[in-house]
């Protein structure tokens, strides 16, 4: 909202300052982070400093400290610094006076109120205003209740504030009612500070040293103190139904108790150290026994005797490798889940592919994970009714849950539904991840990535209430053939994952398709399509699509026969030549096709606009140069026999573009002549420089989820939007073998 100071406050820095600090702010009359930086810059002009910077660092605050270790009506230096002061007090809010350089009534009333709010006035009492209330007041924290915030959270900060401040390390927190990654932080420092720790030694980290000193101070019913008042704050922290206090009576230990229960510790009521921990980082007491884990390590009998010697129930297992050289044992190995049931062990499955990067979650990559998970987890043998926990293994901010994640999981959960709801949606990842995942009804459970506390999306986040794997700690078990490293995790009952498998789909060639799939398939596809705008007709002028979901199933189906054979003579999975050709004829235009004419032109009249020798065409979307490169490449391996051709001379360009063109069977025959090109690396015309994939060096039946992704990346390599018709192809891929599985697996 715009308000009347904050834009005097703007006015004047710009005018004033705006070129001795190099900046100036948009007059919007609305608080932001740039006026604060633009006024923090003003400040270190006044104390001298020639560096300026948006931070109020060190060197800021050691500065100001030298010179005025108060600011008050006899110390302020000059009407501007004042001025500063005054605009600072307008974008948080408080009534700095009338910009007149003056310390005057209106301003000390501001400060005192302030100190107030921030619950510092006892420790820093009067109207002054010392170096960090001067550091808290260029910032955007609030320092009033908030609207989600709470009162009992607001005491927690106030407090800390109060006890604190005068710490060298110690550096106020907002009072807004509402946890953050700071208040946490701040919480630690008391625990750190009340423990002995020296300044310049603590540092808000729950790390050994505390841990160490903490254990010797449990607190239980009976107990007075600041331990008490530092445990019943952490319980207020991780929004448990307590107040802060220094007496722990019988409703607290109430409490305790309940929660304890809930992140599955021993429900004694007392605050012991595990429990302590519990509510100060999200790993917790890293030295607990945990009753899961989740390994990249095949689950040998020598293996599963090491998990069940360590008191290990469940078992956290890939359901997929995104490669096929690294981690050769990441994903579930043939006869392992024969081997888990027969040791009295559960297996709980999990879907990552890259997923640590914002950019790799959006509907339509979400929409691919669920259909690959599906296929992958039939083929391992999970049971209909298992849990699969996706993963989202990065540090998602709130704007990235929303903008990325969420719409991933909305495609998972679609997919799923269009597969006939044969698996429980999980997810894994952050308190935040996992807790907004979940309430936007994406999920059903949260398998939680605890061990990392420096995420946003742990610090200061309560474990969601749906969390069923709490992960804490990276262990090596065992010795021998039977070590393994694993992650442990805590669990809470929630899953339970599977102790019984059906019988695994090995990975055997593809065979001629069901005609009574062919309705099934047909609406599954076009689901797809048009939820990600591709409709069986559409588009405007040029960009109008001229051929059906019905049409390109309908030519699939005509070439199933060779298709099939391909397969068999390649060791090709089908759907990569299904896909190929199912998405070629789906993407062509009415643009395409006045290409084409103009080819057709070029060679039989010259009449053709420009030089238009050659274009993709036919129902594989093959331009002729493309064809002859991979037929001459696949005769030059013995994949095929024929004459080599020269893409350099007009002849031979027209005569195989005209057989693309009007010859079905060709076309789809090339379409798998360029899989094998690619296999053997065709170069990747529009990929990205440095590439992280590695090329498959045969084609095999089993390729990794990356591979299938490369191949079709090259297939498409002239196409100037290769990664977004790649990205939308991959679940016409999987959608595909779907299908195929159903039909070699009968």
């Amino acid at each position: 909202m715009r308000n009347a100071m904050v834009l005097r406050a703007q006015r004047f820095v710009n005018s004033v300052y705006g070129s001795r600090i190099g900046t100036t702010v948009e007059e919007t009359g609305e608080a932001d982070w740039a006026t604060m930086y633009a006024l923090t810059r003003a400040l270190q002009y006044e104390l001298g400093i020639t560096a300026l910077s948006d931070n109020f660092g060190p060197t800021t605050l050691s500065t100001l400290t030298a010179k005025y270790p108060v600011l008050d009506a006899d110390t302020v230096p000059s009407p501007d610094f004042c001025r500063v002061i005054q605009s600072g007090l307008y974008c948080k809010g408080y009534d700095g006076g009338d910009l007149d350089g003056t310390y005057g009534a209106r301003t000390r009333a501001a400060v005192t109120r302030l100190k107030t709010d921030m619950g510092v006035e006892q420790a820093l009492p009067g109207d002054g205003l010392t170096p960090k209330v001067f550091k808290a007041l260029l910032t955007m924290d609030s320092y009033v209740l908030g609207g989600s915030g709470t009162r009992q959270v607001r005491e927690v900060q106030r407090w800390l504030n109060g006890r604190y401040i005068g710490r060298q390390d110690f550096f106020a927190v907002a009072c807004d009612g509402r946890v953050s990654r700071d208040t946490a932080r701040a919480l630690v420092f008391g625990v750190q500070y009340e423990l002995g720790m020296a300044d310049g030694t603590a540092n808000g980290n729950f790390g050994p040293g505390t841990q160490s000193a903490l254990k010797s101070h449990p607190v239980r019913q009976g107990d007075t103190g600041v331990y008490v008042r530092l445990f019943t704050a952490g319980m207020v922290v991780n929004r448990r139904p307590v107040a802060l206090t220094d007496s722990f009576d019988s409703y607290l230990a109430a409490a305790v108790r309940a929660f304890q229960s809930f992140v599955a510790l021993p429900a004694t009521g007392d605050g012991d150290f595990a429990t302590f921990a519990s509510l100060l980082a999200s790993y917790g007491d890293q030295s607990r026994q945990g009753r899961a884990c989740d390994t990249i390590a095949k689950v040998t009998p020598e293996r599963a005797a090491t998990l069940k010697a360590a008191g290990i129930t469940y078992v956290g297992r890939y359901l997929t490798n995104p490669s096929a050289t690294s981690l050769p044992e990441k994903a579930v190995q043939p006869g392992e889940l024969t081997t888990v049931a027969r040791q009295g062990l559960r297996c709980f499955p999990i879907y990552q592919t890259v997923n640590n990067d914002a950019s790799d979650f959006d509907y339509v990559a979400g929409r691919t994970a669920g259909y690959a998970a599906v296929n992958a987890a039939l083929d391992h043998g999970f049971r209909k009714g298992t849990r699969i926990f996706f993963a989202v293994d990065f540090d998602a901010i709130d704007a990235e849950i929303t903008a990325n994640v969420l719409p991933h999981f909305k495609g998972i959960k679609e997919a799923m539904a269009d597969s006939g709801h044969p698996y429980e949606i999980g997810v894994y990842g952050s308190r935040n991840v996992c807790a907004r995942v979940g309430a936007a009804g994406f999920s059903t459970a949260s398998f939680v990535a605890g061990m990392s506390p420096g995420f946003d999306g742990n610090a200061g986040r309560p474990l969601p209430g749906d969390w069923a794997y709490d992960q804490f700690v990276i262990r090596t078990l065992g010795s021998g053939d039977g070590q393994l490293e694993v992650d442990v995790d805590a669990a809470s009952g929630r899953d339970t994952g599977q102790g019984a498998f059906d019988r695994p789909r090995p990975a055997v060639p593809d065979v001629a398709f069901d005609v009574r799939q062919v309705p099934a398939l047909r609406a599954d596809l076009s689901r797809y399509m048009r939820s990600i705008g591709r409709p069986d007709l559409g588009g405007i002028g040029s960009d109008a699509r001229l051929y059906t979901n019905a049409q390109a199933v309908g030519t699939i189906q005509d070439q199933d026969g060779l298709i099939t054979e391909l397969s068999h003579t390649y060791s090709m999975r089908k759907a990569l030549i299904q896909t190929a050709v199912y998405w070629a004829i789906r993407d062509y235009s009415l643009a395409d096709q006045a290409r084409d004419q103009q080819v057709a032109d070029h060679h039989l009249t010259g009449s053709g606009s420009g030089s238009v020798k050659d274009s993709p065409t036919g129902i594989g979307e093959i331009s002729a140069t493309d064809a002859i490169q991979a037929w001459n490449h696949c005769i030059g391996w013995g994949y095929t026999t024929g004459d080599h051709r020269d893409p350099g001379k007009d002849a031979d360009l027209w005569s195989v573009w005209q057989r693309l063109n009007k010859d079905n069977a060709f076309s789809v025959r090339t379409a798998a002549l360029i899989h094998l090109w690619g296999v053997r690396g065709r170069p990747g015309g529009q990929l990205p420089p440095g590439d992280r994939v590695t090329t498959p060096r045969s084609m095999r039946l089993d390729l990794a989820e990356f591979e299938i992704t490369e191949l079709l990346r090259r297939y498409r390599a002239w196409d100037p939007d290769v990664e977004a018709q790649t990205h939308q192809s991959l679940a016409v891929y999987q959608i595909f073998e779907k299908y195929n599985s159903i039909a070699r697996h009968a």
